[in-house]
Order: C-alpha cells, then sequence, then structure tokens
C-alpha cells in the first residue's frame, strides 16, 4: 500500500471517527479562536493610537488557550469516538469514502460551518470589547491590577486623570505594541504568583522621553512669562491659624532668540543639561554637565554626593521634563499638605480644636493595612473629640465624622502598607517642600574646576512677594482676594 493511498484510508478514518461532539467542538474553538486572534493582531497593529500592554492576556494567553484546547480536542474525540466503535464491533476494516452528497454528512459540516462563524462573530467581539475595557484606566488600577491601587487613586485626583494609562506609558508602533503585549504578560504572572515590586519602583526606567509624551500636549519653548503660586497653610495652635505665602515663579520659556526662567533654561531646544545621578531613584545628583551660553560645555560636581553601592558607573541623563515633574500624575502628599489640602477644600472645618495638629498625628500613626486605616483614623477623630472636647463633639457631630471621613480618604490615597508606600517615599521633585527637589542641584556644592558653583539663591527660580502672613496685601492689589 502506497504513502497516498494510506493517506486516502487514514484521512476517510479521521472524517469518519470526526463525527461527535468533542471533535466537532475543538473543530470551532480552534477555527473561531485562529481567526479572532489574526484579526486582533491586525487591528491592533493598524491602530494609530496607542495600545495597552494587558492586551496582551488576550491576544498572547486567552486566545492561544483557547486555540490549543481546540486542538487538543480534535484528536481525543477521533480517539474517543474510534475506541467506542471498536469495543462494540462496529469499526469498519476499510472506512467509508466521503461522499458529500450524503445528507447526514452535508448537515454535518453546514452545522461546523455556521457554528464556527457565529463562534467568530462573538469571540471578536468579546475581544474587541475587552481590549476596549483594557484600554481603560480603571482596569489598569483596579480590575487586574491590584498593586496599582494607591497609584491609581492618586492617579484620579491629579491634572492628567482624563489621560489614559497607555497615553503615556505606552508608544505607538510595532515595536512599542510587542514590547507593551511581552510586559503586560509579565506583569499578570507578577500578580499571580505574588512577586511584584513593593512599593513600584520610581521613576519608571522604561518611560518613552518626555518629547514623546508630555511635549504631546505641553510644549516647552512656547512657555513664557511668570506664575503667581499662592500657598496656604495652617498651623497646629487651637484654631489652626492659616499663613500665606505668595511666590511669583519664573517660568519663562523663550523670549525673542533668548531662553529665559526655569523652562528656558532647563527645557532648551539646545539640550542644555546631562547629568549624573548618585543613586537609582536619582533623589541625589553627583554630576551636572551644562552647555552654557558660548556653547561650551561646563561639568558641576559635586563633593559631598556619593554614588550609592552599585550606582557607580550610572550613565549621564539627558535632562527633560520628568526630572523636575517626576510626580505629574501619581502625585503623593506628606501628611502636612494632604491635611492643609483638606482644610482649603472645606473637608476638614477648622472649626474643630486643633484641627491640624491633630489630623496630623493621627495620619502619622501606624496602621497594619488600608482597611484597619479605614476603620481606625474616623474612629480615632471621634475618640480625641468626644474626650478632650466632649461639648464639640456633641454639638458638632457632623463636622467630626466628615473630619474622620476626609483623614480617611487622604491616608488612603497616599499611603499602603501591604505595598510598603508610605509617606514620603515618592517625593515630588517640583520644589522643594517634599524632599531635595531643586537643591539636588541647586546647594551650592555642585562646582567647577575654576570655582563656579550652581546658585542656591531663592531668586533664582522665584520672587516671594508674601511669606507666612494672615492676609497678604498682594493678593488685594493683584485682584486675587
Amino acid at each position: 500500500m502506497g504513502w497516498s493511498e494510506k493517506s486516502r484510508n487514514l484521512g476517510r478514518l479521521a472524517f469518519f471517527a470526526s463525527d461527535n461532539w468533542i471533535t466537532i467542538l475543538g473543530i470551532i474553538l480552534t477555527t473561531g479562536a485562529g481567526f479572532t486572534q489574526v484579526w486582533s493582531w491586525f487591528l491592533e497593529l493598524a491602530q494609530p493610537h496607542t495600545v495597552h500592554p494587558y492586551v496582551g492576556i488576550v491576544l498572547f494567553m486567552v486566545l492561544p488557550m483557547i486555540f490549543i484546547v481546540g486542538l487538543l480536542l480534535i484528536p481525543a474525540g477521533i480517539l474517543l469516538r474510534r475506541h467506542k466503535l471498536q469495543k462494540e464491533g462496529k469499526l469498519p476494516k476499510e472506512s467509508p469514502k466521503v461522499d458529500l452528497s450524503a445528507p447526514h454528512i452535508r448537515k454535518v459540516l453546514w452545522f461546523v460551518a455556521a457554528a464556527t462563524l457565529v463562534n467568530i462573530v462573538l469571540m471578536g467581539t468579546a475581544t474587541v470589547r475587552g481590549v476596549g475595557y483594557m484600554d481603560s484606566s480603571r482596569f489598569c488600577g483596579l480590575t487586574c491590577h491590584t498593586p496599582m491601587v494607591t497609584e491609581y487613586r492618586a492617579f484620579t485626583d491629579s491634572p492628567h486623570s482624563r489621560v489614559g494609562c497607555a497615553q503615556c506609558h505606552i508608544g505607538p508602533g510595532t515595536e512599542s505594541f510587542m514590547r507593551a503585549k511581552l510586559a503586560g504578560v509579565r506583569q499578570v504572572f507578577g500578580v499571580v504568583f505574588n512577586n511584584y515590586s513593593r512599593p513600584i519602583p520610581s521613576p519608571v526606567v522604561s518611560l518613552r522621553p518626555a518629547r514623546e509624551t508630555c511635549e504631546e500636549c505641553h510644549w516647552p519653548q512656547k512657555f513664557s512669562g511668570d506664575k503667581i503660586l499662592v500657598r496656604t497653610h495652617y498651623g497646629e495652635d487651637a484654631e489652626s491659624t492659616p499663613s500665606t505665602t505668595v511666590l511669583m515663579l519664573k517660568i519663562g520659556g523663550m523670549t525673542g532668540a533668548a531662553s529665559t526662567g526655569i523652562h528656558g533654561r532647563h527645557l532648551d531646544a539646545k539640550s542644555r543639561i546631562t547629568y549624573v545621578a548618585g543613586d537609582p531613584q536619582r533623589q541625589t545628583i553627583r554630576q551636572v554637565t551644562y552647555r552654557d551660553d558660548k556653547g561650551q560645555m561646563v561639568d558641576f560636581v559635586s563633593a559631598d554626593v556619593k554614588p550609592a553601592p552599585g550606582s557607580e558607573n550610572m550613565e549621564a541623563r539627558q535632562m527633560d521634563c520628568v526630572d523636575c515633574h517626576n510626580r505629574p500624575t501619581h502625585a503623593f502628599e506628606m501628611p502636612d499638605i494632604a491635611v492643609d489640602r483638606l482644610i482649603n477644600d472645606g473637608r476638614y472645618s477648622r472649626e474643630l480644636p486643633f484641627a491640624k495638629k491633630q489630623a496630623v498625628a493621627i495620619l502619622k500613626a501606624d496602621y497594619p493595612s488600608q482597611d484597619a486605616a479605614a476603620v481606625q483614623i474616623p474612629q480615632a477623630v471621634a475618640a480625641y473629640y468626644q474626650s478632650a472636647y466632649p461639648e464639640v463633639f456633641s454639638k458638632k457631630r457632623d463636622l467630626v465624622d466628615a473630619a474622620g471621613n476626609a483623614l480617611k480618604d487622604a491616608y488612603l490615597r497616599n499611603v499602603s502598607p501591604e505595598m510598603k508606600l508610605t509617606w514620603g517615599t515618592h517625593p515630588n521633585h517640583i520644589g522643594h517642600q517634599d524632599g531635595g527637589g531643586c537643591f539636588r542641584c541647586h546647594d551650592g556644592s555642585h562646582t567647577t574646576k575654576d570655582g563656579r558653583s550652581i546658585k542656591a539663591d531663592c531668586d533664582t527660580c522665584h520672587v516671594i512677594l508674601a511669606q507666612d502672613e494672615r492676609d497678604p496685601k498682594i493678593l488685594k492689589d493683584l485682584g486675587i482676594k
């Protein structure tokens, strides 16, 4: 018997034995998953907008698993039917010819074709809807990526809350597409096996350059002028007395042919600044290289900053937006700032004695988990006023309850014991309230060989119009108050 005849007989046997629901189901699943996967790949690659990394869950995990299951069901059904026929003595010695004119065979083929078509439509629709959902920031922050819950709370409370996660974290093009999918699958395994980083590492080393993200909306070379910044803080006395500082920030930009101010000097089109950090978190700066107005490269080296272990060979980095705006979206507050904001927003009333002092103390207390904090913080606020100021507690119970809920929300937004994320874990480099910030470079200790240094003068970046005043006159002069 030649190969052609053997192949024909095997094909007839396979067709004859495939008349069972297991094999038919396998054919439907395999065909449907295969077509859906190819279609989804085409759509993802053809889309001009950025794509979400968790699309990889569908494209590289779910659909291939359905495809493989279908492939396994096909021979499994054939073998089971063959075994059953052999056991019953009904297995023919020679497999019957495939007669497409037979009604039974035509019905089976039509059923498989119709069921496959329905499966493709259903799986395709489900895939598109699933991919659309996984493109949402809500999915990234809450549904699958559990470690990102606190990051998501900070995101929804940020100026970029209407910008999708994928628009900043993932880039367009085939390379970004494949990298995002593989990263999404890896992160899923990290969540499943509970071996993800705690806290989420910062900065994000793989983040695309700011010129491909931030500058899609913000254009530093078009910035100009100054900006008035008003900050109100509250004291820890019984009245939580407010004090206001008014600054004029020298934002700057391009003025004619010259670059001036903060943005003009730091984000000039000539790429003026590169630096070498002293640690992976970029909290310290060892060396700053600056291109001066004559085009000469000048090195400012710090004698005080020593490289952290393992950071001795860090490469120079071209300075861009995120070196100062390092938490533009996922910004975490310090307790003092968080309480100031609650009072400014009217969520924590100064009618409560020692509102600021007590609030900061409660936020700084240790809690074993977010769930525990959500219960204990409102209880702590109520217990304090019930014990120390029973009359206030009795007459202003609504303010006490509102204060407890506001503090609870502030804690859940900024702290997660489960993720080892606490106050100050991720300092904000804008200004110098949360940490080193500007003073990582502007500390007076970064000097050149000829003795020049990076200035640490206050008026380099801003002019103080009022400092810690109860009712600054400048606000009335400017028509702000």
